[in-house]
């Protein structure tokens, strides 16, 4: 009985075939390469280098910058600056938060307020908040953290302690009487010094005008940021000799005695002295 034929086996003897690769020479026909291929061998070696085509792309995208060139992915370099650039983003906010407490607190000075101590741990969030966006007074967050915490915060005992720590040379503003001295318990946080008209009022330091301008309650205003973390104000003048952003001299004069704003009753020169965000006492430092 025949055997019917495997359609199978011409297929695959049909891979197995050799086959001969020549390469001549076009002019004198001379053989200079020759190889024994079969269907099967090239399709093998055709897979073998795609695979390893293949596997080689990857490689090169995955540990080489050259996949930054290929669209979809990111640039390292891109990715360094967006981290670096959220570094400087964050340091400008924290700068920014800063510069509004200080203003904040130069605005409560001006208006003969007491200012805000924000690194003070008895302050919530939510008051530092509230005194940032409202503009309320230290008393009134200091009652609110009182109630919640049941602690009292004594400022009292703070600007004694500032005042007793610290040691600068200071040039005397104005010579003249000292009508009322320092008393932080009545809110009058400087001293008041009487002379005569037209006297010339002198910085007390040396230091930048941050302030110089009117206000309501103290008429003619100005404020000296010097470098030892102290603030020196001088208030209710008749007219002022710097404007805000000239460097002084310890000694410069920078206004004129006077009887401005509603808070006054005579010619005199309201002095206030800060450091560190607190009161102190002006007479522990210059002799009037």
């Amino acid at each position: 009985m025949a055997q019917k034929n495997n359609p199978k086996k011409p297929f695959i003897r049909k891979l197995r075939n050799k086959y001969r690769l020549v390469i001549l020479n076009d002019d004198t026909f001379e053989e200079k390469l020759s190889f024994k291929l079969s269907r099967l061998n090239v399709f093998l070696l055709s897979g073998f280098l795609a695979i390893l085509l293949v596997a080689s792309t990857t490689l090169l995208i995955a540990f080489t910058p050259l996949r930054e060139y290929i669209p979809g992915y990111s640039s390292t370099r891109l990715k360094r600056q967006a981290y670096e650039l959220a570094l400087v983003s964050d340091s400008i906010q924290q700068q920014l938060n800063h510069n509004k407490r200080y203003l904040f607190n130069i605005k409560n000075i001006i208006e003969g307020r007491t200012p805000v101590d924000f690194s003070d741990t008895t302050l919530t969030d939510s008051v530092v908040e509230a005194e940032l966006e409202s503009g309320i007074t230290k008393n009134d967050s200091m009652l609110r953290v009182f109630v919640e915490n049941e602690e009292q915060f004594d400022v009292s005992s703070q600007i004694k302690s500032t005042s007793a720590s610290v040691s600068a040379n200071f040039f005397t503003p104005l010579k003249g009487l000292v009508t009322q001295s320092f008393d932080p318990e009545k809110n009058h946080l400087g001293v008041d010094v009487v002379a005569n008209e037209n006297e010339v009022i002198y910085a007390a330091q040396d230091g930048i005008v941050i302030f110089s301008e009117w206000t309501a309650e103290t008429g003619y205003v100005l404020i000296i940021q010097h470098s030892n973390q102290f603030i020196s104000a001088y208030k209710h003048n008749s007219d002022l000799l710097k404007k805000q952003g000239e460097i002084v001299k310890s000694g410069e004069p920078v206004a004129i005695i006077g009887n401005t704003g509603e808070l006054t009753s005579g010619p005199h020169l309201h002095f206030e002295l800060w450091y560190d965000g607190f009161p102190v006492n002006p007479e522990n430092y210059i002799d009037f």
